[in-house]
């Protein structure tokens, strides 16, 4: 099967933030987007987590919303070694990644592994998981392959 079949299109569009609550009221009163699922990812909603292939234990809180058919998310670390973080050590904020929705996870990560593709941090929990491979040179921003649960958890809090 190609890699392209694994996968259902550009779902989501990631965004590294210092400060969520602050990105979030500029998202709503500059351009009125919202509202916001917020989540804080960590374990145990979060298991088998990994970074740079080792297991690690990391917390971020998260904000979702939709954008017509694509999902954005805001992301800031809050603790433990993680991609984030690098990422805004050494860029700043910014978008970090695009989502690619896949319902074969597993098979998706094999593939590209299979074409020297390595999977920077990784995560699974109830009915899902995700992987942000290393497509930076390949195609200029990481990928992420999502296998999104049947149903999210309900989210931790909304904003507004």
């Amino acid at each position: 099967m190609p890699i392209k079949d694994l996968f259902k299109g550009i779902d989501q569009v990631g965004l590294v933030v210092r400060n969520l609550n602050k990105s979030l009221e500029s998202y709503a009163n500059i351009f009125g987007i919202g509202p916001w699922q917020i989540y804080t990812f960590q374990p145990p909603l979060v298991t088998d987590m990994t970074v740079h292939g080792k297991p690690a234990s990391y917390r971020m809180k998260i904000a979702l919303t939709m954008l017509g058919p694509v999902m954005l998310e805001l992301i800031e670390p809050l603790e433990g070694e993680n991609i984030y973080q690098e990422f805004l050590d050494n860029r700043g904020e910014g978008v970090h990644h695009i989502g690619c929705y896949t319902d074969a996870l597993d098979r998706g990560v094999r593939a590209l592994e299979g074409s020297g593709i390595r999977v920077l941090q990784s995560g699974r929990f109830a009915g899902g998981g995700y992987a942000y491979m290393d497509t930076e040179k390949s195609l200029g921003i990481i990928l992420e392959l999502i296998q999104m649960p049947a149903e999210m958890p309900p989210p931790q809090a909304t904003w507004p």
